[in-house]
């Protein structure tokens, strides 16, 4: 197992690049942890494939002088629409974990999320930041799940990301295989173990009356955006039937996902889902994309099937695993490139030329 790089060698040209790198880097199950997906990862494997099956149909001779990638969400400026999703246990990948993260993202003025399951307490991060969201597992009632939101407010943070498709973790038999535990000093301050097992009588059953008890409701996200300043945004939703409930509901915007198909799977690919769901919703309404995406062509890709931003997940966990913060910046610069010269070469100077009619579905 290598030490991080401590510079970006010339090799690393391509996220593929990084992913090849950071297995170098980490101990086999910690790497088995990171790569796996749902029982037979099938959905692991479209949400990558699903990509190929589109093709861009550029446009030329368009003027593209001033051309920029610029969008504003929720009041905010932010010059490009790559974010990071959030992930926790990231100590796993590096001693510096989120922090190097939160460094890289500032420097490349990249949205990042900061996962519930952080191993870096929330408030240690730059106050003056404002390249942060907090995602939320609920806690499993109301007041403990307010208290965080609550921290989150007071240090800066600009949405509220609440992620809804893992109320139960998924049946991941690689990881399984590989024997993979979390070290058992690892901290997690914003964690708390539930102790299910001792409050179940022997008629309720351990999953529908164990985990699933703690998983929010449509009326606990009502509540919720009645309850802070900022926007609260859904991780996880695929049916346009959700979609619309969460607009009722007080939701600012969707992240579509399958959770890297790590959850459920044979889910529908996030990318089609994103098709549905943007015929579902208001023109404006905000929908982020994540799943599979490893190309400036796929951000592209994303965008002209009706996607605000877009976030990557593993990608920049293989620039920190691989480099630390310098890592991680080099993928979103990697990634940033690529989609800026995909988007003039087809014809497009700003998010807003960007629609359905630059791409066509390969039969």
């Amino acid at each position: 197992m290598l030490p991080p790089l401590t510079h970006i060698p010339a090799h690393l040209l391509t996220l593929l690049d990084y992913e090849q790198q950071a297995q170098q880097h980490l101990p086999a199950s910690y790497w088995s942890y990171l790569q796996s997906g749902a029982m037979n990862e099938i959905s692991l494997q479209e949400n990558q494939t699903q990509f190929n099956a589109w093709r861009i149909l550029p446009r030329m001779l368009n003027n593209l002088r001033n051309g920029h990638t610029a969008l504003t969400l929720f009041g905010q400026h932010y010059p490009h629409p790559i974010f990071l999703a959030p992930i926790g246990h990231q100590a796993l990948f590096h001693q510096q974990a989120e922090q190097a993260t939160a460094l890289a993202a500032e420097v490349m003025q990249s949205n990042m999320v900061l996962s519930t399951f952080t191993n870096t307490p929330l408030q240690h991060f730059k106050q003056d930041n404002p390249f942060k969201w907090f995602q939320l597992y609920w806690q499993g009632d109301r007041d403990k799940s307010l208290a965080l939101v609550k921290e989150a407010e007071a240090h800066n943070y600009k949405a509220i990301v609440v992620t809804v498709d893992a109320p139960h973790k998924g049946i991941r038999d690689t990881e399984r295989h590989a024997n993979f535990q979390l070290p058992a000093n690892m901290p997690h301050p914003h964690t708390k173990p539930y102790l299910i097992a001792e409050h179940l009588t022997p008629e309720e059953h351990p999953v529908f009356d164990g985990l699933m008890q703690f998983a929010p409701t449509w009326s606990d996200i009502a509540w919720l955006t009645q309850n802070t300043s900022l926007p609260v945004v859904l991780k996880g939703i695929l049916h346009p039937e959700d979609a619309q409930l969460a607009i009722q509901h007080g939701v600012a915007g969707l992240i579509v996902s399958n959770h890297g198909g790590r959850v459920l799977d044979t889910t529908l690919p996030a990318l089609h889902a994103l098709q549905q769901i943007r015929h579902a919703v208001p023109d404006d309404f905000p929908l982020l994309y994540d799943g599979g995406i490893r190309r400036g062509s796929d951000v592209f890709k994303a965008l002209a099937l009706g996607a605000t931003a877009i976030f990557i997940g593993r990608p920049y966990i293989y620039g920190l695993a691989s480099a630390g913060a310098l890592g991680v910046a080099h993928v979103i610069r990697t990634l940033k490139e690529e989609f800026e010269i995909t988007m003039a070469l087809a014809g497009t100077a700003t998010l807003q030329d960007i629609s359905s009619s630059h791409i066509c579905l390969l039969r």
